[in-house]
């Protein structure tokens, strides 16, 4: 049986990881991170507000004895300069990951990414920089094991929506074709990717950087 800690559960891909911890028979206890109420009851269920992840020590006590974390947290970069993506981005997730390397340091740590990002850190794109920095920060901390989730096109389930309105429209629009897009390993789901969270706490995997490919196979194992 397992402890999780999942933030960004109010959107879409942590949504999906929340559902599957809830369901699933070996995670016993979900403890979600946010900045706002999830307005959610459930036996498993306990939450922890935290305005500014900045100070994430100030609830330190309460991460304490969990054996892994989903980090489901991230923003669009539309709009946003270099200084700002990077203090959102890379500077909220290192505060959290200190603190829970502090803490918790055998656990496993799944940092959702996306695809694209640049583990060199020097290409092109400010956005993949910056995903990339973050991930190698992660996945270099220590923990007893830890992965860089980059999914490309995920598909909603179990009633669940995006918070982006447009993505919305978008898979109303495309939703009759859902089953059709399922069978490409290139396309995953909310559901699988919860899988996949979960599974990486009982079935280690070489791969750390894992594709849409690599996490509908993971779901499966």
């Amino acid at each position: 049986m397992k402890k999780v800690i999942i933030t960004g559960s109010t959107g879409m891909v942590g949504q999906g990881v929340l559902l599957e911890c809830l369901d699933h028979p070996q995670i016993e206890k979900v403890l979600v991170v946010n900045r706002s109420t999830l307005g959610m009851e459930h036996p498993k269920l306990a939450e922890v507000l935290l305005a500014d992840f900045m100070d994430v020590a100030s609830v330190k006590e309460q991460l304490r004895g969990y054996d892994g974390c989903f980090y489901c947290m991230g923003v669009s970069a539309v709009g946003m300069d270099e200084q700002t993506y990077t203090h959102i981005t890379y500077d909220t997730t290192r505060a959290f990951v200190e603190v829970l390397y502090e803490l918790n340091p055998d656990m496993v740590f799944n940092y959702v990414s996306g695809t694209g990002t640049d583990s060199s850190e020097k290409g092109r794109l400010m956005w993949a920089r910056v995903k990339g920095r973050t991930e190698n920060l992660v996945l270099q901390r220590g923990f007893k094991d830890a992965y860089a989730f980059r999914p490309g096109v995920i598909l909603p389930e179990k009633g669940i929506q995006s918070k982006t309105g447009w993505y919305n429209t978008m898979y109303s629009l495309t939703r009759p074709i859902f089953p059709w897009l399922k069978k490409l390993s290139a396309v995953t789901t909310t559901t699988k990717v919860g899988l996949a969270m979960i599974h990486t706490l009982f079935t280690p995997s070489d791969q750390k950087i894992l594709e849409n490919v690599d996490i509908n196979r993971l779901a499966e194992s």
